[in-house]
């Protein structure tokens, strides 16, 4: 669990996060949304999916990018019972 929350500590990470709740993106359409490098981009993507946060799909000759729902289910449950004992 400890690498989600470093993944979501920073708050580029977590603007991604925001962006891809409403669909599945390729890396250029959440770049967009950005002033950062591309190499900077791809750098949070990876903390990202490192974390199981976000899930990538090759479709074609493009890469999309999704939230990975379960894996916030699991977070906010651990989180619960951690502070329920």
């Amino acid at each position: 669990m400890d690498i989600v929350f470093k993944a979501m500590a920073d708050k580029n990470r977590r603007r991604i996060l925001g962006i891809l709740k409403k669909k599945d993106m390729t890396v250029s359409e959440i770049g967009r949304n950005f002033t950062i490098t591309g190499a900077s981009l791809s750098h949070h993507l990876d903390a990202l999916k490192r974390a199981n946060l976000v899930i990538s799909q090759r479709k074609g000759q493009f890469i999309y990018y999704s939230l990975n729902t379960s894996v916030f289910e699991e977070v906010i449950k651990a989180f619960i019972n951690y502070f329920q004992k």
